[in-house]
């Protein structure tokens, strides 16, 4: 039904391909109760790089974490004064790997959380719908959320995301989950 929906709206031109293949976004708080009712049928993926995790906290409700981007700590990004992140090469066959395990295919529903919900979680929800799955949404806000932008806490991260939301997390990464080249 949704392909014939699409092809309709195509037709029509009231959607591009590129609105079509776009990747929509979830707050922490939805995908949390998604976990706990779906959780089965769903891959709910941690992209960011595990040291990133080890420094800002993790939640046991991911399924995986399995990075989008990974830090290369031989070259350096001078104008942003950070090491470069470069995509993961395997990211696709190891989400693939991780539908598997779970007896899921590319059509499951899978959620994507990165810090911020820009950087990465929507990137990486859209680089998965590219490459041929079709039911990818990100964590609005990402894990740590936004930061603020006047006061006391100007420049911290201290609003939304998973993190200021309320919802079950630790400053300890479960070593199971946790991404392992």
């Amino acid at each position: 039904m949704r392909v014939l929906l699409l092809s309709a709206l195509f037709v029509f031109g009231l959607v591009t391909s590129a609105q079509a293949e776009e990747a929509l976004s979830l707050t922490p708080e939805e995908v949390y109760e998604m976990t706990q009712a779906q959780g089965d049928d769903m891959l709910f993926i941690d992209v960011r790089d595990p040291v990133e995790i080890m420094f800002i906290g993790f939640t046991d409700s991911v399924d995986r974490n399995i990075p989008f981007q990974l830090v290369d700590r031989h070259e350096w990004n001078d104008e942003k004064g950070v090491f470069t992140m470069n995509i993961n090469e395997n990211f696709v066959s190891q989400v693939d790997e991780a539908l598997e395990e779970k007896g899921l295919d590319r059509d499951a529903l899978i959620v994507t959380m990165c810090r911020s919900g820009s950087a990465r979680g929507k990137p990486s929800a859209d680089y998965l719908l590219e490459r041929g799955f079709t039911n990818v949404k990100y964590v609005d806000n990402g894990f740590q959320g936004g930061t603020v932008k006047e006061g006391e806490k100007k420049g911290f991260r201290v609003k939304n995301g998973w993190q200021n939301s309320g919802l079950p997390w630790s400053t300890k990464a479960n070593p199971e989950k946790i991404y392992r080249p």
